[in-house]
């Protein structure tokens, strides 16, 4: 083993103390009190598939019909009074449930922030057509941050303090959250759904699916206004989901005048996660938590005592 590989691997150790850190045991809530809207025909049992030679090591998940959340607490004497709601990428086909998750509830509740993974619906289901983000996911995520904003109390947490924030794909579902707060694309089903679906603040890493493949714009599901939450960006500028995805709806929110902070890095490619390396973009938490302190989100309060 080279010594650079060593220390690399060290890092990653470090990094993933916070899972031991934790105040408690991560405890998880069903997205919805009965079956998801729309969900017809079983896809298959849930799974992890297998891992193929070569590929990444990453949990990914896939055939998910019961969206959760699964909530990380940290430690008493950390706890800030903030919580973010994760989503995972995974190309709306499966959720990198570790390196894209899990691994980001840990660093958040190293900073003293609750991380609330969400378990959203993949693959696209049937019939559904390949060149329009699916649904689901998108009722998943609203009904999720209503959901958690409903039980601030009982989770010891500032309901104006909620965020989300995404890879790829998931950083799609956050943006397209972020920008349409006030469009439930379901029926109300109980009180929870009463509650604001609107994150706080957002953070978007390397997002898929924001702009146009012929023009580069905006897609119109991301509808930026004054009104749209400030949010933090990192890419790579060798991503083959193009830096451009974040690049353009960052112009769209300083336009509206909405207080946001970009970061393209050099290299990095795509997936990084939180995993060390030694390309720049491995920079992107530090920058991240500088931010969130920049906004405020890090206060102590009475939720976090």
């Amino acid at each position: 083993m080279t010594f650079p590989r060593t220390i690399a691997l060290l890092v990653l150790g470090l990094c993933l103390i916070p899972h031991i850190q934790a105040e408690e045991k991560p405890v998880v809530l069903d997205v919805w009190p009965g079956k998801a809207p729309g969900e017809k025909e079983a896809i298959g049992e849930e799974m992890l598939q297998p891992m193929k030679e070569g590929e990444k090591k990453v949990k990914r998940l896939t055939n998910v019909s019961k969206p959760t959340l699964t909530i990380f607490r940290p430690a008493k004497d950390k706890d800030t009074g903030a919580a973010v709601v994760i989503a995972p990428g995974g190309g709306y086909n499966i959720l990198a449930w570790d390196l894209e998750g899990e691994e980001v509830a840990a660093w958040l509740n190293s900073i003293g922030v609750t991380g609330i993974v969400l378990k959203y619906r993949v693959p696209r289901r049937p019939g559904e057509p390949k060149d329009q983000p699916p649904i689901g996911p998108l009722q998943d995520a609203r009904r999720a941050l209503s959901l958690v904003r409903s039980k601030a109390e009982e989770l010891k947490i500032d309901p104006k303090r909620i965020g989300m924030l995404g890879f790829s794909a998931g950083g799609h579902l956050t943006a397209a959250t972020t920008t349409n707060y006030d469009r439930r694309s379901y029926e109300p089903i109980d009180d929870t759904d009463k509650v604001s679906c609107r994150p706080d603040f957002a953070v978007l890493i390397y997002p898929a699916y924001l702009v146009e493949k012929d023009t580069n714009a905006l897609k119109p599901d991301i509808r930026v206004t004054k009104a749209t939450p400030p949010v933090f960006f990192a890419h790579a500028s060798d991503d083959g989901v193009s830096p451009v995805n974040s690049a353009q709806m960052y112009l769209a929110l300083k336009k509206a005048g909405v207080p946001s902070e970009l970061h393209i890095y050099s290299s990095g490619g795509h997936g990084f996660g939180l995993r060390p390396s030694d390309k720049p973009c491995s920079t992107w938490p530090k920058r991240c938590e500088e931010w969130l302190r920049s906004q405020g989100m890090l206060k102590k309060s009475e939720g976090g005592k």
